[in-house]
């Protein structure tokens, strides 16, 4: 080899090619190429991302705030708006859903559904609005009623001699007050059109509806209701004058004028009102009237001229009366002659609301077309559960 290219390097001939060089040359050529793919390949997945974010970016800045965060819901929000807008209830059947204070349910037809954040949203409107509620003592049930158990009665005693004989001593009596529960519904529609909008906050529009109309029609009840398919209202008791209270009424006290105060030292009604209940519910006790008597309540004033309302100097807490905190609830009456136009009470004591924890979503895409109709509902019931811790005051001579 080494002769033969001397040989040719002597005679003037052309040397012949390395492999080894061409292949290495070829080789580099190679990678040169797969390098320049694979850039090209970089850029365009990188153009790519970069349309996909734009158009996400246009899409979701044309929906509602809520909407573009429905891509991080969780599951159960997706399977429950998938239920409202077409009927889908397959994904709220395999979910284990979360127990709380108010949880969710699903009957054994599996035709009732809601998800556990639309009924807490729902509980906490009815928690927050005006109404006996807030200072009711409410409690949860599985059954069709709530019994409560009251000692009416006091205990007899009496002092002992080291001698003499002890005597039998009166036993308290068990009084057994029975709330049922009934059934509490509202049914608000949206076309489909609307619920097939993907921007449009379906769980939100259905939770402020129902508990819109849960909160009023309560707050009636639990004030007025006659106990016929609603719960029984503290003002339908039967009413006699405080000094002839006896259990199963509510006593009151007259302010001495028909359909107002009386003319001359009319803060003295509200005082008597005050001392008439027991001084074992004071402590806890509350005013309850409108919005119409808490104006005419408010300018009175005590015999030294200071004002007997108090407004509250910290956010969220309710004026005072006399001390006592005043809950404003609008389906009171208002002042008129003979009319019970303010209550005063320990309420967590006195009315007792049972309800079940559980709430329910019925949708009817039939009934009302081209319409949705969503038909919730939920059990409850209230009655007066210590006629003794209730006080009224009633706008008449006597």
């Amino acid at each position: 080899m080494k002769t033969e290219t001397k040989a040719r390097a002597g005679s003037g001939m052309p040397e012949a090619p390395d492999p080894a060089a061409e292949v290495k040359t070829a080789l580099a050529g190679f990678l040169k190429e797969v390098k320049g793919f694979q850039d090209d390949v970089k850029t365009r997945l990188q153009q790519q991302e970069e349309r996909v974010t734009m158009l996400q970016t246009r899409t979701f800045a044309g929906r509602h705030a809520l909407a573009a965060a429905a891509s991080e819901e969780a599951p159960h929000q997706k399977a429950f708006a998938a239920y409202l807008r077409s009927g889908d209830d397959g994904g709220l059947r395999g979910l284990t859903l979360e127990g709380k204070g108010m949880t969710s349910a699903v009957a054994a037809d599996g035709g009732y559904l809601v998800d556990p954040q639309t009924a807490e949203t729902i509980r906490g409107v009815l928690r927050s609005t005006a109404s006996l509620r807030q200072i009711a003592n409410v409690v949860n049930v599985e059954a069709t009623a709530f019994e409560v158990l009251v000692d009416k009665t006091d205990l007899g005693s009496g002092w002992a001699t080291e001698v003499a004989a002890l005597t039998e001593t009166a036993a308290p009596q068990i009084d057994r007050i029975t709330i049922p529960l009934y059934e509490l519904a509202a049914m608000p529609k949206a076309s489909q059109r609307l619920l097939d909008d993907s921007a449009f906050d379906i769980e939100t529009w259905l939770a402020g509806r129902i508990a819109d109309k849960f909160a009023r029609a309560e707050a009636a009840a639990f004030i007025s209701g006659d106990g016929v398919d609603k719960p029984t209202g503290f003002l339908t008791k039967t009413k006699v004058a405080n000094g002839s209270w006896a259990w199963g009424s509510l006593g009151y006290v007259a302010t001495g004028a028909a359909g107002d105060f009386a003319a001359v030292n009319a803060s003295d009604a509200v005082v008597d009102l005050v001392y008439a209940l027991g001084a074992e519910y004071r402590a806890n006790a509350s005013f309850v009237m409108n919005s119409k008597t808490a104006g005419a309540v408010r300018k009175m004033k005590d015999a030294d001229g200071r004002f007997l309302w108090a407004d509250s100097l910290s956010a969220g807490e309710p004026a005072r009366l006399m001390g006592y905190p005043v809950l404003i609830a609008e389906d009171m009456p208002d002042i008129a002659a003979n009319a019970y136009a303010i209550a005063f009470g320990d309420f967590g004591n006195g009315y007792t609301i049972a309800e079940r924890p559980d709430l329910r979503v019925l949708r009817d895409p039939f009934s009302a077309k081209p319409h949705v109709l969503f038909y919730a509902s939920k059990r409850v019931g209230g009655d007066v559960s210590d006629f003794a811790a209730i006080k009224l005051l009633k706008f008449a001579a006597s």
